[in-house]
Formats: structure tokens, C-alpha cells, sequence
């Protein structure tokens, strides 16, 4: 007949010293080792996690607060008339518009720009943005991080040219001088951007569909400045992370964009190179001292 004992119930002071044939002495000494050896493994897994914390935000250093966010381009299916599909047929088979947007490190937009045809290079659709009427205002000293389809300029810090560059790029090698180490982190920021348009499309398919859509180019324009102004404020009434959960599991590829002949101003780039170069070798000394 089989027997259960049950010693859920069990405190210290109903254990006497005959009690499973072994001194309770013995099982105190056990259970306070027990005690310590898990407060210790909490504790270390703090301390870990406490250091990488730190080193990560010693590699963006203190000019991290100027930092705004990041900008890029993302591409909707449109419908227009036949005479206009060339204009609008970019990277993809069918006509699209190039959609620009800027958005913070909490996933939120800050400023969008929709309507453009799919042919407008990022950096033509920005010098727009910033142009217009109601334009991206970026305050003086500070900046959005942009990837190589922008012109380097105080306001839009790229990454090097010539550098490694994603993520996956350092999986065997570690950063090796100051260039190396800006385009790591500058890669790991940028992509809030990405991950915001992904989540953005998987929360409103109409976006996203490689369908050709029912609607005008003017009304699929307003649907995505509304979608985008929903996106702000779900988070606020629904918390479920499931979306981007999805986005960040299917984020393995990044996008290679076509690098902009556009120009900007000579004093301007330099300004933005000088600024770059300033955080990158702020960084490297840094991590070279962690």
C-alpha cells in the first residue's frame, strides 16, 4: 500500500531530532544555506544586469539626452490613375507612397508625412518636412537619428559610411574603434522607427495590405495620419505587448535603402560630421575604460 507524506504544512517547530531520521540542526543549517545561496543569485543577477545597463548608456554618453528619436520612410499601397503610376512606382511592383515620420523612444509618433509618391528619396521627402508650413521642428542641439538613405547634417546624425553597420554585424566581433562602436548603438536606437512602422501595420492592416486599396490616394492619405494618431494612444487604454512581440521575432532582415544624391549644405554636414565624431570618440574612450 502506497503512502503519501505530505510536509507542505511543515514548520521548523513541529521537527524534532528524530523526524525522517535526521537532526533538525542539520536541516536548519540547510535551509538557511538555501536562503543565502538565493539572495546571492538575486543579488548577482541585479548587479549584472545593473552593469549592462550602464555600459549601454555609457556608450550614448550624456549627448543621448539631445537625442529626439529616430526618422525614416515606409511605403503604402496606393491607388491612382494609370498616367500616375510611374510616379509612384518605387521600390515595389505597384504604386506606393512614401510615408516619413519621426518618433520618440517610447514608439510614438512625432510627426508623419503622408502622400508623397513612392519614387521620393527620404531625403527629398525630409528637406520637405522641414520646409513646409508645418514643418518637423528639431530645436536647436538637438537631432533624430537617420539611416544612410539621409544626408549627414547637425540635425540627422547617420551612421559611417564604409563601417559596420547592423546589428547582426557584431553577433562574432565586438566594436573595434570609436566608428564601429557609434554605428552599433546608432543601429540599436534607429530601429525604434522600424519597430514602430511594423507595429503600426500589423495593428492596421489597411496599411499594410499588398492589396490595392478601395480608396483615393487623398483619402488612403488621411487613413494613415489617423492610424497613426490611434497608434499614439492605444498603449495608453490596451497594454498587450503581443504586436510588438511579433514584430520584433519577425525583425531579423533589415531594409537596405538607396543612398540619396540630394545635397545639403557644406557648413551644415560639417557641423553634423564634427557632432558625430564628438560622440563617437566619447563613447570609445568610455567603453574602452568599462
Amino acid at each position: 500500500m502506497e503512502e503519501e507524506l505530505d510536509l507542505s504544512s511543515l514548520e521548523p517547530e513541529d521537527i524534532d531530532d528524530d523526524v525522517l531520521g535526521v537532526d533538525f540542526n542539520i536541516i536548519s543549517i540547510i535551509r538557511r544555506h538555501l536562503e543565502i545561496t538565493t539572495t546571492l543569485a538575486a543579488v548577482t543577477m541585479l548587479c549584472i544586469v545593473a552593469h549592462a545597463l550602464s555600459i549601454l548608456e555609457m556608450y550614448w554618453s550624456d549627448s543621448s539626452s539631445d537625442c529626439l528619436g529616430a526618422i525614416d520612410g515606409t511605403h503604402v499601397r496606393v491607388k491612382v490613375p494609370r498616367s500616375d503610376a510611374p510616379r509612384f512606382r518605387g521600390r515595389k511592383d505597384w504604386p506606393t507612397q512614401n510615408v516619413f515620420a519621426a518618433c520618440d523612444f517610447d514608439m510614438k509618433f512625432t510627426y508623419v508625412l503622408a502622400g508623397w509618391e513612392g519614387t521620393a528619396s527620404d531625403s527629398r521627402i525630409l528637406k520637405n518636412a522641414l520646409d513646409r508650413d508645418d514643418p518637423l521642428v528639431i530645436p536647436q542641439g538637438k537631432y533624430y537619428l537617420g539611416d544612410a538613405g539621409f544626408m549627414l547634417k547637425s540635425t540627422v546624425l547617420t551612421p559611417y559610411r564604409g563601417v559596420r553597420y547592423h546589428l547582426k554585424e557584431y553577433t562574432r566581433r565586438g566594436p573595434q574603434n570609436a566608428r564601429e562602436l557609434f554605428n552599433h548603438q546608432h543601429s540599436s536606437l534607429r530601429n525604434v522607427i522600424e519597430r514602430t512602422f511594423g507595429v503600426l501595420k500589423k495593428r492596421f492592416p489597411i496599411i499594410a495590405s499588398g492589396i490595392e486599396p478601395h480608396y483615393d490616394l487623398e483619402t488612403m492619405t488621411e487613413i494613415i495620419l489617423a492610424c497613426c494618431i490611434l497608434h499614439n494612444f492605444l498603449p495608453s487604454v490596451d497594454h498587450d505587448d503581443s504586436l510588438l512581440d511579433e514584430v520584433d521575432n519577425e525583425f531579423n532582415e533589415r531594409e537596405e535603402h538607396n543612398v540619396s544624391s540630394s545635397q545639403v549644405r557644406e557648413e551644415d554636414h560639417r557641423m553634423g560630421s564634427s557632432i558625430r565624431d564628438a560622440i563617437a570618440d566619447h563613447m570609445w574612450r568610455d567603453y574602452q575604460n568599462s
